[in-house]
Parts: C-alpha cells; sequence; structure tokens
C-alpha cells in the first residue's frame, strides 16, 4: 500500500502550468514539523507535492506561500536526466486530496471569507426542522 498523509505549509507559492494536451499541473512544496527534536537535525521534513485538473486548478487559485494544508496522495519516484546530462532522482507526492486547513490569509482578516451564518432552526424555506431536545432518545 503507498498512502501518504502530510499537514504542513506552503514552502513557495505554488507553479500552475499546463501539459502539452491542456491537462492542469500544479507542484508546490510543504514543510512538516517533526514532533521531536535531536540536536543536530532539522525540524521539519519537506515534500514536493503535485496536484492535476481540478485538484490543481483550486490549489494554484487558493493556496500561497504559509498556506497550511493536509494532503493526502502517493510517493511516486521518479529519474530524469539533467541539462549537464546527470541523471537525478526525486519523490514527489502525487496528490489525491488537498484540504486547505488554514485560511487563505491569516495576517489579512478583512480578505477572509465572510464567516458562515449559523444553521437556522426551521423556517425560512429551510431543510431542517427543529429539534426539542427532550425528545432525543440520548
Amino acid at each position: 500500500m503507498n498512502k501518504c498523509i502530510f499537514i504542513g505549509n506552503l514552502t513557495r507559492d505554488p507553479e500552475y502550468t499546463q501539459t502539452g494536451s491542456g491537462v492542469s499541473l500544479c507542484r508546490f512544496s510543504i514543510a512538516v514539523s517533526r514532533s521531536f527534536k535531536r540536536e543536530g537535525e532539522p525540524e521539519a521534513d519537506f515534500f514536493n507535492i503535485v496536484t492535476w485538473r481540478g485538484l490543481a486548478d483550486n490549489c494554484h487559485k487558493y493556496l500561497s506561500k504559509g498556506s497550511k494544508v493536509c494532503v493526502i496522495g502517493s510517493m511516486q519516484n521518479r529519474t530524469y536526466d539533467d541539462k549537464e546530462g546527470n541523471k537525478r532522482f526525486t519523490s514527489d507526492v502525487v496528490a489525491d486530496e488537498v484540504e486547505f486547513v488554514g485560511s487563505r490569509n491569516a495576517t489579512a482578516p478583512s480578505e477572509q471569507a465572510p464567516a458562515q451564518k449559523p444553521a437556522s432552526r426551521g423556517g425560512d424555506n429551510s431543510p431542517f426542522q427543529a429539534v426539542v431536545e427532550d425528545d432525543l432518545p440520548f
């Protein structure tokens, strides 16, 4: 089984491109804090994330450096030859899901999405009905 789940912050703005056939592709990297510290070791691990199609469009549109995300996907290793002809190896997480954990811009509350209205207790053409707590079986 090849399944990865990471929660971290983007280390740079996403890079958005399209393939020759017009398929959307978005790449970004995240820093994932370690739960413990050892002397001389980094306090975070860094992972390259790749998203495709509609997920790539959303990541490009809504994410930026510093955004907090939860990424669920699979790890893929690949090799390629660089400009000098040297063989290079890289590992990427190909995301199946990206959950936007934090607000789009935590430092500017005026630009955040408006707060959601509380759920209605009936009326106003709401699909929800009022519940009398004494009628609940628990």
